[in-house]
């Protein structure tokens, strides 16, 4: 059985020594190692879905095919759709004065395992920045061969997010401006490294890069606005009243 893991227990690994409120990206690894077993129902979920994705994106099969296939996955949305259904939204990076992490980090739309819109994206951590690595595919196309510029943004916001918790008193995107280099491929590794600058008031300063291999394809500078936990438990309260 997969390792399941409580919100007690993600507090433990994300809480930064001596506050209980901040979580630490220095504690990624770790706190994904679950998320990855092979033998997690819910990942085998999302990677079929990234499968499926990736294939209706290229395939030319016969009309016959893709009436099979919608068939089935209108079946699995059906067995799915009764319930129950809710999660935790704590986060790493625009929540991460949450205080967690699991309902965030494990379903992000970029970089969640299991959300089957996400690349998988490898992070690592230090005291002073966030390093990821991803490779896309053709359904994350958007010039020739090239990754979509609008997914760029989303991968700088979300690693330039958990940089900025680096703070120790993280927040929400205030700005990011993203100069595109040259290209960003598809199906090649991609390195892309978010670092926390420092910090003027509650603006929190964050810089990044994205490369394949020696060649730089994008660069991103964030400022990121300081929030209270109580601004974000108000979010948070509200989110869960309109559902």
């Amino acid at each position: 059985m997969p390792e399941e893991i409580s919100p007690e227990s993600e507090r433990s690994v994300w809480s930064n020594p001596g506050d209980s409120t901040i979580p630490s990206p220095l504690a990624l690894p770790r706190h994904r190692v679950a998320m990855y077993d092979p033998n997690n129902p819910r990942l085998r979920l999302a990677n079929a879905t990234r499968e499926v994705l990736q294939h209706s994106a290229t395939s030319t099969a016969h009309a016959d095919v893709f009436a099979q296939a919608a068939a089935l996955l209108e079946q699995a949305a059906a067995l799915l759709e009764p319930g129950p259904h809710g999660r935790s939204y704590h986060a790493s990076a625009e929540g991460a004065v949450g205080g967690a992490t699991h309902g965030f980090i494990s379903h992000s739309p970029v970089t969640g395992p299991l959300n089957g819109l996400a690349g998988l994206i490898e992070l690592e951590s230090n005291p002073n920045e966030i390093i990821a690595t991803v490779t896309y595919g053709d359904a994350y196309e958007g010039p020739p061969g090239c990754l979509h510029g609008g997914l760029i943004a989303a991968i700088f916001d979300e690693v330039l997010g958990f940089a900025q918790a680096l703070s120790g008193a993280p927040g929400m995107t205030g700005r990011l401006e993203v100069t595109y280099r040259s290209p960003t491929p598809l199906h090649q590794p991609l390195k892309v490294t978010g670092r926390f600058d420092g910090i003027d008031g509650r603006k929190i300063m964050t810089s990044g890069e994205i490369y394949a291999g020696d060649r730089l394809c994008a660069q991103a500078v964030g400022t990121f606005i300081s929030v209270k936990a109580e601004k974000f438990a108000a979010l948070n309260l509200d989110r869960h009243t309109r559902e």
